[in-house]
C-alpha cells in the first residue's frame, strides 16, 4: 500500500514538510527503510568531534570560574563575547555550556558545576502570588505603583529603588534593595518582620547612599513597610506599592529573591548571616554581568552613576 506523505503525516501527528525532509535524507520514497533511518538519525547525532570546552583549556577554566562565582552561562558567554570581541576561539555560547554540564561531555566540565546553576521552581507561580495575603487597605496613605512617575518606569534615571522580603526559618528575615537603573543590590540584615524593625533597617542602609541615587523606593510587598511615612520624613523618598490592580505594569518586577534561592535555601536560620556577610553576597551579585547591561555588571553601572554625580 502506498500512501501519499500528507496522509502518512497525518496519521503520524506531523507537518508534511517533515515526513518530506525525513524520506528525501534516506534514499527517497523508493529506498527509504525504517530501520536504516532510525541507524542514520541515531549516527547523525553523534558529535564528530570534541566540544568547544574539551579542547580549549582556556574557555574551560573560564566558565568554571564563572560558575563558581554563580554566574549563569548565559552571563558567561556573554561577558566573554563582550570581552574578547573578534576573538572566537576566546568565546562559547550558554548552549554549549549547558551541554557539557547535562549532556554532550560528561567530565569537560565538573559534575559538582551542576550545584552553581541558578536554583528552578518545579511549577510556575504567578508573580503576583506571594501578595495576596498583604493587601494595601491595611496600609494608611499608600501610594500605589500606578501613580509612579513614568522617569521611574524607564529606568532611565537613577536612583530609584525596588524592595522585598526573604523570609527564613525562625521568624528571619532580609530585606532586598534593588536599583532599577543599574540592578545594583543591597541586602539588609532586619530583625523582625514587624514594620519598626523593617523601616528601621531600610532607613539605617540607605543613608548609605548619596541623596541623588535614593529619590524612590516601590515595596514588593504591603504590611512590613506600614510604617512608609517614617520612611519618607528620614530619607525624603517617595514610597510606592506594588498591588493586583495593575498586574501588566512594567514596574512590577522580580527583586534578587529568586536568585538568592540558592544562596539561602528553604528553612535557612537567616538571623545567622550578619550584615557583612549579606553585603559580601549582595557583592557576588553585583559583580555577575547582566544581559539588561549589555553584560556590565551592576557594580561597574553603579559606580558611573556615582561618578555622574561626584
Amino acid at each position: 500500500m502506498r500512501c501519499s506523505l500528507r496522509s502518512i503525516a497525518r496519521h503520524l501527528g506531523r507537518s508534511a514538510s517533515t515526513v518530506s525532509r525525513e524520506v528525501s535524507r534516506n534514499g527517497g520514497a523508493d529506498r527509504y527503510r525504517a530501520a536504516g533511518s532510525d541507524q542514520a538519525a541515531w549516527d547523525r547525532a553523534r558529535r564528530p568531534k570534541l566540544c568547544k570546552l574539551a579542547c580549549r583549556p582556556f574557555l574551560r577554566q573560564t566558565v568554571s570560574i564563572g560558575l563558581r562565582r554563580q554566574w549563569s552561562p548565559e552571563q558567561i558567554a556573554g561577558w566573554l563575547k563582550r570581552t574578547y570581541p573578534g576573538e572566537p576561539q576566546k568565546q562559547v555560547s550558554h548552549e554549549t555550556i549547558y551541554r557539557s554540564l547535562f549532556v554532550q561531555a560528561r567530565g569537560v566540565l565538573k559534575k559538582e558545576f551542576l550545584e552553581h546553576l541558578r536554583a528552578r521552581r518545579t511549577i510556575r507561580r504567578s508573580r503576583h502570588a506571594s501578595l495576596k495575603r498583604n493587601g494595601l487597605g491595611q496600609i494608611k496613605n499608600a501610594v500605589s505603583i500606578s501613580e509612579r512617575p513614568p522617569s521611574v518606569e524607564d529606568r532611565a534615571v537613577p536612583g530609584h529603588w525596588e524592595g522585598d522580603l526573604i523570609g527564613g526559618s525562625r521568624n528571619s528575615y532580609v530585606g532586598t534593595l534593588v536599583e532599577r537603573h543599574s540592578r545594583y543590590v543591597m541586602l539588609v540584615r532586619v530583625a523582625n518582620k514587624d514594620t519598626e524593625s523593617v523601616v528601621s533597617a531600610v532607613i539605617k542602609q540607605s543613608q548609605r547612599l548619596p541623596s541623588e541615587l535614593y529619590r524612590s523606593l516601590t515595596w514588593d510587598r504591603g504590611k512590613e513597610l506600614a510604617d512608609h511615612q517614617r520612611l519618607t520624613l528620614a530619607t525624603e523618598v517617595d514610597v510606592y506599592f506594588v498591588t493586583l490592580a495593575v498586574p501588566g505594569s512594567a514596574g512590577q518586577t522580580k527583586t534578587p529573591t529568586d536568585c538568592c534561592a540558592n544562596i539561602f535555601p528553604r528553612g535557612t536560620d537567616l538571623s545567622l548571616h550578619s550584615q557583612a556577610k549579606l553585603s559580601a553576597i549582595a557583592r557576588q551579585f553585583n559583580q555577575r554581568s547582566r544581559k539588561t547591561l549589555l553584560y556590565l555588571t551592576p557594580a561597574a553601572k553603579f559606580a558611573e552613576c556615582v561618578a555622574a554625580i561626584g
